[in-house]
């Protein structure tokens, strides 16, 4: 009779600990309510540095289905197409996130393109270098018919830009730990060519005259706080990781 009521207090304790650990570990939705409000429109200026809004062309659109699955998942999307003197034009697009729990996670480029039927090849990490600190990035080229399209991408989760995989969901693990529920940013930027190298050179151009055209505080929502990680060797376009141009889509 003795053993058996130990072994029974001994199992009500592990179940309460067990009961007590779940709910620290549970990440608390009033860090996300705490987020000061802000708009992606009045944000990002629509003229900076070289570059203003083309409003003749759009990017890429998902489907209807897919439209109903990003408004569940983010709380603001921005999708804008910018040209600048010499007629290159650029795409940018920004996906935020109040809610980067487990059940809620930033949907990433090689995903979301691929469902609308594109081959995304060139996947690699490399490294944005601006006067703010060095983003770590995606480089990768998207593929439909006659469109091919190369695309640099960073994400923030909570106030450090972090790499997509390991590095994000280590990310919200940490948050989860210290009973938080991170935000996330999707930035991407891509344009149309066959020429991925100079891409990935117009591209940072681009990026950093944004970043120098905006205030710290829209910066810090941009790119985050914390210094980025290492990132592999710059490929052959002094960018890319360890795809070369040839791997990258790239054609003369």
């Amino acid at each position: 009779m003795n053993r058996r009521l130990g072994a029974s207090l001994v199992l009500g304790v592990a179940m309460a600990a067990t009961s007590a650990l779940t709910v620290a570990l549970t990440p608390s939705p009033k860090v996300m309510a705490a987020q000061a409000a802000f708009s992606l429109e009045s944000m990002i200026p629509a003229r900076f540095g070289s570059w203003q809004i083309d409003p003749t062309i759009v990017p890429l659109t998902p489907s209807p289905e897919q439209q109903g699955a990003l408004e569940r998942i983010y709380d603001q999307t921005l999708s804008r197409t910018y040209v600048d003197p010499a007629g290159r034009r650029v795409m940018l697009s920004i996906a935020y996130g109040g809610d980067q729990s487990r059940a809620l996670q930033l949907h990433l480029p090689e995903v979301c393109y691929v469902a609308q039927g594109f081959q995304v090849a060139g996947e690699g990490s490399g490294q944005l270098v601006t006067r703010f600190g060095a983003l770590p990035v995606q480089r990768l080229v998207a593929s439909q018919g006659d469109r091919n399209e190369p695309i640099t991408y960073w994400i923030t989760i909570g106030d450090r830009a972090t790499r997509s995989g390991i590095e994000q969901k280590l990310r919200r693990l940490a948050h989860g730990l210290s009973g938080q529920i991170p935000d996330g940013m999707l930035v991407r930027i891509s344009n149309i060519t066959r020429d991925a190298p100079g891409a990935w050179r117009l591209h940072d151009r681009f990026a950093a005259e944004l970043l120098d055209a905006i205030g710290a505080p829209e910066r810090k929502r941009l790119i985050g706080t914390g210094a980025a990680a290492p990132a592999p060797p710059a490929g052959p376009a002094g960018r890319a990781g360890p795809a070369d141009a040839a791997a990258l889509g790239a054609q003369p």
